[in-house]
């Protein structure tokens, strides 16, 4: 059973009655270019605010496209991601430091989120930035997302449960608050990632599946396990139907909802709910 922290700030992330939480990463724009779904921000922004998300990712120079909408929700919380890369690079894998926690405190963040890839070439690097930014982290109370993934020029293991175990224990040994990998593929191999730390696992959607109907099974698989929520972006702001997935996905997670039902509810397309 994960736990989460006293933190307040954290507590505002997490849907009070689940315990457990529906977040957006939207900060593909550095490593990717221009990603469909995110031209405009804004737009997407609102398209989300109100369906159930807890919570979006954001660089802190499109916190200004986002604020407006958020401000308007008390249920949505903003995080800003502190590391970024670009697909252009020599090694895509190596994620800098763009931002410090105080830079995202003064753009209104309610938690910050960081990025490591273990196996990479700089893997120590990233590391040593991690411990650091959980350190200023501990210091100012703010929530830490780590989102830690096994990739390096050695390594063909993304659905490895021995190395996503490993990207979760590092997560939890470091300061994070609560961490994100890759879902493995079936709820025996998860549940035993899940059951590595005593922090709240969260998995990452990666590229664009063949159906909103594969998302919701993916994310129902990994709750059965004992997952504690998702931080899915390209599956979300990329589909054609944002608004209703959204609330198909945040049934499942804070109603309980079965695959079936949330796929019924998004064909529906049922009237907008609270999930507060």
């Amino acid at each position: 059973m994960a736990h989460l922290s006293n933190n307040p700030r954290l507590r505002y992330l997490f849907n009070r009655r689940s315990g457990r939480t529906f977040i957006v990463p939207m900060d593909h724009g550095i490593s990717m270019g221009a990603v469909p779904g995110l031209y405009d921000m804004h737009k997407t922004a609102e398209q989300m605010v109100g369906t159930g998300i807890n919570g979006i990712v954001v660089h802190k120079g499109l916190v200004r496209s986002v604020a407006p909408v958020l401000s308007r929700s008390a249920d949505v919380g903003l995080i800003v991601h502190l590391c970024g890369s670009t697909t252009q690079a020599p090694d895509p894998n190596e994620k800098q430091l763009v931002c410090t926690v105080q830079e995202a405190l003064a753009h209104g963040a309610d938690g910050v989120s960081i990025h490591v890839n273990i196996g990479a070439v700089t893997e120590g690097r990233m590391l040593r930035d991690f411990a650091e930014v959980a350190e200023q982290c501990h210091a100012l109370n703010v929530p830490l997302l780590a989102m830690v993934y096994a990739r390096g020029p050695k390594l063909r293991v993304q659905f490895s449960e021995t190395f996503n175990a490993h990207c979760a224990r590092i997560g939890y040994e470091l300061g994070a608050d609560f961490v994100k990998v890759v879902y493995t593929g079936s709820r025996e191999s998860f549940s035993r990632v899940v059951k590595s730390v005593p922090i709240p696992v969260l998995i990452a959607g990666g590229p664009r599946m063949s159906s909103d109907q594969e998302v919701l099974q993916m994310v129902w698989e990994s709750l059965d396990a004992g997952g504690s929520g998702l931080s899915v972006g390209r599956n979300v702001f990329g589909s054609e139907n944002v608004p209703d997935l959204c609330r198909a996905l945040a049934g499942i997670l804070h109603e309980g909802l079965s695959v079936a039902d949330a796929v019924d509810q998004l064909h529906a397309r049922s009237p907008r709910r609270s999930y507060a």
